[in-house]
């Protein structure tokens, strides 16, 4: 009681310098960075003379007073403001109000000039009747804007704080409107920017009722597959599929998940291997190897036609192949959702089920499987939505079968051109998207599934019950060996000449590919798939933690937090994962060619392409696993005075060590895998691996393609032990379970 007061001061004391430190921060950046984008970057800079006397190069205050870009003077003027904020004797609810109120009123002001000016003066003929002809014009913004924008929500989420929401906490309310600025710059922003063209028609004009006459066409909603009359139109066909989809990678992922965590199999580690393999691979490397077994000239049909006279069919084409590629493709994902769920099901409630008289079986499917519930909720909703948003596996071997994702690449690429088809289609992705959320919100309801406290070692997890063992054995193992066998092929198809053709065993296309030789300055990287794998690498190197840190900390604020807006920001973290990549790449083509945010044909935007696109699984896993996180564990730290961050550090995130390495594996695998997403972001300097092979494929190369693919599935490999090795195991308890197939 004696020290309450002093910490008060303390606290008082720390936030008036955080307000200061803040503000400071940013006039500094408006001195001293250029507040524009620089095509050359901050390289090309004349620090000494530049700053003031060029336009191109001049900070936000020297735009002003020497070139006159008089709309930037507000903004800045907000930060002298909260300076006079900080250095005020004011209440500490007063201080910050005032400062919330004065820092979103700088945030709106920069808002609207960065929206409101562009590269010809006024962006809008409103605003040219209202204000006359403006001869300046605004490029992108650059270092300089970037600091003071990131200074004034700083600013925002402090007074927030001091305003008492959040807790009270600084630290959370900044993460909240940190993460929820970023989705809305780099998400939701950029897909309103595209989806609003469904209510326009070509000439730009709002039209409302546009929208529904291309959303009632018979080719979407067509229902004569089911009386014999045709084919179903491709909103059916896309639900059908995804519901299917979502159905079967969570019964494979949870078969997976309890043989490596719940049964004494003796290749565990190769089981995990054979598990992610297909997420490591280019997308239509599954595609092109099952055509390779099951296809008219595949190895099945024709082993069928020489062994029983049976005719080559193509049934690989259609709904059967694409569910087949599907449940190889994101089986994985399930996988990575669902290990740290069933490996957190306290062993404590499964003794004393036991103690109970409860056999192995009653306890199995009345106590561990309803607290892998949120688990399997997740797992389904990202199948889901996966397999709507899939565009590489229908591409190929759809056929006749065809769903909305491969109805908006034609839309766009095709002969029409017709963007405002392509956002109606993506509107009614999102609506399916959202209609799968909501059923995972109430499956999972408002329950607790806290199994893991703060009470120590919670002893050995129980066996799986004989049926349970065997069925997830007789379902998880037969697909292993297929994986096997199809990968099998895969690599064969780059060791030989020409697949189908020339068997002649050659290194040929791995040389053609990576080929190393020693000049006089040293080695020359004379390989022509080095430049795309350099570029891939590094980029998915920097996107992958990026990717895992923001979904991870979305996940805590979400399941920890409690504030307005929750349920909204929860969707909108999954906004950019139920929309195709393709429809993607072009909003942020649409978003991001033009002023206020400029970075096309940068490798920006190629990151944060990733990095948005990747997160919702981070998010999705984060959730899952801190469901069974109790509480108690966050309130023990805070009553030893442990704050929000040191909580979240050393309290939460080891905990979560299965979440990290899920966010972490899919953020650079996706990275590197990528297609449909960066097919429009890619350039010749920034040229990337899938791209890469994608042209090859479209030249008939399928050797070098496949090598190419090959190498890179070695690459991802070896990332994921790295990943594996760095992360570490998280330790439940001390004992290493001693798990056998006994009887139930």
């Amino acid at each position: 009681a004696r020290d309450a007061p002093a910490l008060q001061m303390s606290g008082r004391g720390q936030t008036e310098r955080s307000i200061l430190v803040w503000s400071a921060a940013g006039l500094l950046a408006a001195l001293l960075l250029p507040w524009y984008g620089l095509q050359e970057g901050l390289a090309g800079v004349n620090w000494v003379a530049g700053l003031w006397s060029s336009e191109d190069y001049a900070g936000g205050i020297a735009e002003i007073f020497a070139h006159g870009k008089w709309w930037l003077a507000p903004t800045l003027a907000a930060l002298v403001v909260c300076i006079a904020i900080g250095v005020m004797p004011m209440r500490r609810e007063h201080r910050g109000t005032v400062l919330a109120s004065v820092a979103a009123a700088g945030l709106t002001l920069y808002a609207a000039q960065a929206l409101g000016i562009g590269l010809r003066g006024w962006s809008a003929s409103w605003l040219n009747d209202l204000f006359g002809e403006m001869e300046s014009r605004q490029v992108g913004i650059g270092a300089g804007g970037t600091v003071v924008l990131v200074c004034l929500l700083a600013l925002f989420s402090i007074g927030l704080a001091l305003r008492g929401a959040f807790g009270g906490d600084a630290f959370v309310a900044g993460a909240v409107t940190a993460v929820t600025a970023s989705i809305v710059l780099f998400t939701a922003w950029p897909i309103l920017r595209i989806l609003v063209q469904a209510f326009q028609d070509g000439d730009g004009a709002f039209l409302p009722a546009l929208m529904i006459e291309r959303l009632s066409a018979e080719k979407i909603w067509s229902l004569r597959c089911l009386t014999g009359g045709g084919r179903c139109g491709v909103a059916w066909n896309t639900l059908f599929l995804a519901l299917a989809c979502g159905a079967g990678t969570t019964a494979l992922g949870l078969a997976f998940a309890l043989i490596v965590t719940r049964t004494s199999f003796a290749f565990k580690r190769t089981l995990r291997v054979l598990t992610v393999l297909p997420i490591i691979t280019p997308p239509f490397v599954i595609g092109l190897a099952l055509i390779l077994v099951f296809g008219r000239a595949g190895l099945v049909n024709q082993f069928l036609e020489w062994a029983f006279a049976v005719p080559p069919t193509r049934w690989i084409y259609g709904f059967q192949g694409v569910f087949l590629a599907q449940l190889f493709a994101f089986t994985p994902v399930a996988f990575l959702v669902l290990i740290g769920v069933v490996e957190g099901v306290s062993p404590t409630l499964e003794e004393a089920s036991q103690t109970l008289r409860a056999d192995r079986w009653t306890t199995f499917s009345t106590v561990s499987l309803p607290l892998m519930r949120p688990g399997l909720a997740n797992a389904f909703l990202v199948g889901f939505i996966e397999s709507i948003a899939d565009f590489g596996n229908p591409i190929v071997l759809g056929g006749d079968y065809g769903v909305l994702s491969t109805e908006i690449y034609f839309a766009v690429v095709g002969a029409q051109l017709d963007y405002g088809r392509a956002a109606a289609l993506g509107l009614l992705l999102l609506a399916f998207a959202l209609g799968a959320f909501f059923l995972q919100r109430h499956v999972v309801g408002n329950r607790s599934y806290a199994t893991i406290s703060g009470k120590g070692d919670s002893g050995q997890p129980s066996a799986l019950p004989d049926l349970a063992r065997r069925v997830a054995q007789w379902i998880a193992l037969p697909w292993a060996a297929f994986t096997l066998l199809l990968y099998g092929f895969a690599f064969m198809g780059g060791l030989v000449k020409v697949w189908g053709r020339d068997y002649t065993p050659t290194l040929a296309h791995y040389t053609k590919a990576f080929a190393i030789e020693r000049g006089p300055d040293g080695l020359i990287w004379s390989g022509a798939a080095w430049n795309s794998f350099w570029t891939t690498v590094s980029l998915a190197a920097i996107a992958a933690p990026l990717t895992a840190l923001l979904g991870l900390i979305a996940a805590w604020l979400l399941v920890r937090q409690r504030f307005a807006g929750r349920a909204t920001l929860e969707f909108a973290t999954m906004l950019s994962f139920a929309v195709p990549g393709t429809v993607i790449g072009v909003a942020y083509v649409f978003a991001f060619n033009v002023p206020p945010i400029e970075i096309t044909g940068s490798a920006l935007i190629i990151v944060l392409c990733f990095v948005f696109r990747n997160m919702p699984v981070g998010v999705r896993a984060g959730m899952a696993s801190m469901s069974q996180i109790d509480r108690s564990l966050d309130e023990a730290s805070l009553t030893l005075r442990g704050r929000a961050p040191q909580t979240l550090l050393y309290v939460v995130l080891p905990l979560l060590r299965p979440a990290v390495v899920a966010a972490l594996v899919y953020g650079f695998v996706r990275a590197v895998t990528t297609v449909s997403a960066v097919v429009f972001l890619v350039t010749a300097e920034y040229e990337l691996a899938t791209t890469y092979i994608i042209l090859r494929v479209i030249n008939g190369d399928y050797g070098l393609a496949i090598a190419y693919s090959c190498a890179l599935i070695v690459l991802m490999l070896a990332a994921i032990l790295l990943i594996q090795l760095l992360v570490g195991e998280r330790r439940l308890g001390r004992r290493s379970p001693q798990l056998s197939g006994g009887r139930a």
